[in-house]
């Protein structure tokens, strides 16, 4: 029987669902534990990461870690019921594959190794914790879903609770890369050792010193708020002067007033100002006036690491160890 012409052809769809490319991260960060499902898109140009489901939980481990150094009953209990959700959700959307990381406030606290095996008795979620270097490179790996221009090099800043993970790439590849210990819960904590500011400004000189006027990238949930608030589009760079004047005008307001007048999170209400400062001073440390804002994350990372390691690179360039096209 011929084909009929009022029926669309099935095989593109079809093609997709027969390579399943759904995948789930975890982000157990210092201020906030993530799940993102996402399918994977593969264009001919390069794939992209479509969010289906993106969770968050407010659970602040670093509040904790950074005030005692361990991370409390309390929250360790907040931890595993969240990831028992997290879990049957990834069953629920039919995820095969899924990579659950832990970042900062996990790798400092003296009782991780305990914590851990606690939760994934309970949730059977397999925790990794990973070190400040894979998660700037897993950020960075973002690079190749994202349509920035791949033959510049580029500054990534990512600011979380509690670390700010600076990574300069060239040409989509990781050539130098340092962890600090200033994030916006360690701040409001007032945990930041004073040491840290000058050990980013000697990173970020010597980065001017071999490449001249540098290209920032920012991640993470606080930019990813002043860049709505401001308006871009996408695609479009965020001012320096914007960052401030989001910064200025939120401040101005009570933690009350940010979450009802300004509809702001109530996690995010009193994080945001903090974020904004690193970002500042570290645009103001590299001389720098603008920066993009793909809005992307760790969670996305994972994503698109999980997928490479799988498919990706039979269809794209080939990738090295940490997931990177060569």
């Amino acid at each position: 029987m011929p084909d009929d012409p009022c029926i669309p052809d099935p095989s593109p769809y079809l093609r997709f669902i027969e390579r399943d490319l759904k995948y789930a991260a975890i982000d157990i960060g210092s201020n906030a534990v993530r799940l993102l499902i996402g399918d994977v898109i593969e264009r001919e140009d390069h794939p992209v990461v479509r969010k289906t489901s993106l969770v968050r939980v407010p659970i602040r481990l670093g509040e904790d870690v950074f005030a005692s150094g361990a991370i409390g009953a309390a929250k360790r209990d907040y931890l595993i019921k969240s990831l028992k959700a997290f879990r049957l959700l990834i069953d629920v959307y039919g995820v095969p594959r899924y990579r659950c990381c832990a970042t900062s406030a996990m790798r400092e606290a003296s009782n991780s190794a305990e914590t851990i095996a606690r939760v994934e008795m309970e949730t059977g979620v397999d925790i990794e914790v990973i070190g400040g270097r894979e998660e700037g490179d897993l950020i960075c790996s973002t690079f190749w879903t994202q349509d920035l221009l791949k033959d510049r090099s580029y500054l990534f800043i990512d600011v979380g609770g509690g670390s700010t993970e600076l990574t300069w790439l060239e040409k989509g590849r990781r050539v130098k890369t340092a962890s600090f210990k200033v994030g916006t819960v360690r701040m409001l904590a007032g945990k930041v050792k004073e040491h840290v500011w000058p050990e980013i400004a000697d990173f970020l000189g010597e980065l001017r010193a071999q490449h001249g006027q540098l290209m920032a990238v920012g991640t993470g949930g606080n930019i990813n708020r002043i860049f709505k608030e401001n308006g871009n589009r996408y695609g479009e760079p965020l001012q320096r002067a914007d960052i401030q004047r989001h910064r200025d005008r939120i401040a101005a307001y009570s933690l009350e007033d940010r979450v009802k007048l300004l509809r702001l999170r109530a996690d995010r209400a009193d994080v945001i100002i903090p974020a904004a400062d690193i970002f500042l001073r570290v645009l103001d440390a590299a001389e720098i006036t603008e920066i993009f804002v793909p809005k992307v994350g760790l969670a996305d990372g994972i994503v698109y690491d999980l997928y490479m390691k799988q498919y990706g690179h039979k269809r794209y360039a080939p990738a090295d160890p940490l997931g990177v096209p060569a």
